[in-house]
């Protein structure tokens, strides 16, 4: 997983500055929907869920959206993204207990001024109540997740 992180990292390039763009929140349904919200219309690039053992490099649990796309607020279902990303699905597409996820996105300038991540665990996702979201590596409402990604942009 150190990998992972390292290659969302890579992704923001030098002096990148990794803001709490993005959350996970559980349906009414309790299924696990991701939210993302990118600065404004900002050029966005590394569109991904990755998920494996802490131990393990490689994306056992996922997808990947290839290429730059114009960012906009989204919000789906957590291994369903949008049918127009062309998503191509990596591994499992359920939340496995064992391992550590992270959603992610960067911008895509030649500045790559930050990057939107958020880490987290089926457990994490577990001790969600309705209105909260797991962001930031904490529980929050969904109000305070919107204020805080509001700022950080």
């Amino acid at each position: 997983m150190a990998g992972i992180a390292g290659g969302a990292l890579l992704l923001s390039g030098c002096g990148a500055v990794v803001l709490p763009l993005a959350a996970v929140e559980l349906d009414a349904d309790g299924a696990p929907n991701a939210v993302l919200r990118p600065c404004g219309d900002d050029l966005i690039q590394g569109l991904s869920l990755a998920g494996a053992p802490a131990d393990s490099e490689k994306n056992l649990s996922g997808w990947r959206v290839p290429g730059r796309r114009h960012g906009s607020d989204a919000e789906f279902p957590l291994f369903s993204p949008p049918a127009d990303w062309h998503a191509k699905a990596i591994g499992q597409q359920r939340p496995v207990p064992a391992y550590t996820y992270q959603l992610a996105f960067g911008k895509a300038e030649f500045n790559y001024e930050y990057t939107g991540i958020v880490t987290f665990r089926a457990a994490d996702l577990a001790r969600l109540k309705p209105g909260q979201v797991w962001a930031d590596d904490r529980v929050m409402s969904r109000g305070e997740f919107e204020g805080l990604a509001a700022g950080s942009c």
